[in-house]
């Protein structure tokens, strides 16, 4: 074995990987589909293990290729990394992001800007994968993702796009019907719509001007896993829902709701860009961070 790793084959073993095809990886990278599937033979040669388990219609990751395949990443991501670094300013950024973004904000909110991005950076392309569940971004190869609310400790680099407030709200017949709550603990006799992927999605806290805090354990008949999925029942006048801006923002607006429990604020969110760890990132990830940080701060300040 020499005393060099190989570097080559590490690198198309991460964007093969990246792209999930041996054909996506060699059209990424510009090389024939021969020269990837030798590569990653030759790195499978030389540590002993297969990397990928292979059929007519499937690639998959063995447990080798998996363990290999976080180390392989950040190989290719620092060498990217360096290489834009080293490179002029005036250098276009390119190639993939991989954004991980919650399923309503993304349809309503980042997919429209998305236009206006592809524009300024044409060399840049964006996979964007929708979905409230938590991923794993390092584990699963993303570049960057979007979350909402309070952020949990951990290794992630987060840089703060804006706020995101929440409201407590309930259409006017529900509140006609069953009376209009003035205090957190009144929530325990209402109905309320739970929401699964909230910081803490059994309890709801609350803080007033004077300090006063109170936490309330919702109960209703409606649990849901996208806040969008309230809004028909909610409309209905089945219940209270407590929402984020960018979902309840426009029905406020349009009085179809009524914003309940306003002397008592919740744990203050925001929207957080969140990166993986380490080294300078590509600059088709830094381009897409500074517009985003740009164009959702900019829609902030003039909806005030």
């Amino acid at each position: 074995m020499s005393k060099l790793p190989d570097f080559e084959a590490l690198a198309i073993f991460a964007k093969v990987v990246e792209m999930r095809s041996f054909a996506g990886a060699a059209s990424e990278l510009a090389l024939s589909k021969a020269t990837v599937s030798k590569a990653v033979t030759r790195l499978e040669e030389r540590l002993g293990a297969r990397l990928f388990n292979r059929t007519s219609r499937q690639l998959a990751l063995t447990d080798a290729g998996q363990r290999l395949s976080q180390r392989a990443a950040q190989l290719l991501a620092d060498g990217e990394a360096a290489e834009n670094e080293a490179l002029a300013q005036a250098v276009t950024p390119r190639g993939l992001v991989r954004l991980a973004v919650p399923m309503t904000f993304g349809v309503k909110t980042i997919a429209p800007l998305l236009p206006d991005f592809l524009k300024a950076y044409p060399e840049v392309a964006i996979d964007m994968h929708l979905s409230d569940a938590k991923v794993d971004l390092i584990g699963e190869g993303f570049d960057a993702g979007i979350r909402i609310g309070i952020l949990p400790d951990s290794s992630l680099l987060a840089r703060r796009l804006c706020a995101m407030p929440r409201y407590m709200v309930a259409a006017p017949s529900y509140l006609k019907r069953h009376g209009t709550p003035t205090h957190p603990m009144h929530l325990g006799q209402h109905k309320c719509f739970g929401y699964t992927y909230l910081a803490t999605p059994g309890v709801w806290q609350f803080t007033n001007a004077k300090g006063e805090q109170a936490s309330v354990r919702p109960s209703g008949a409606l649990r849901v896993n996208n806040g969008e999925a309230v809004m028909p029942a909610l409309l209905a006048g089945l219940g209270i829902a407590n929402l984020p801006e960018f979902i309840i923002g426009d029905a406020i607006a349009a009085k179809k709701v009524d914003v309940i429990l306003k002397d008592w604020k919740q744990p203050e969110g925001a929207v957080h860009l969140l990166m993986p760890p380490g080294g300078p990132r590509p600059a088709r990830v830094e381009a897409l961070a500074d517009f985003l940080a740009a164009r959702l701060g900019q829609a902030k300040r003039k909806s005030r």
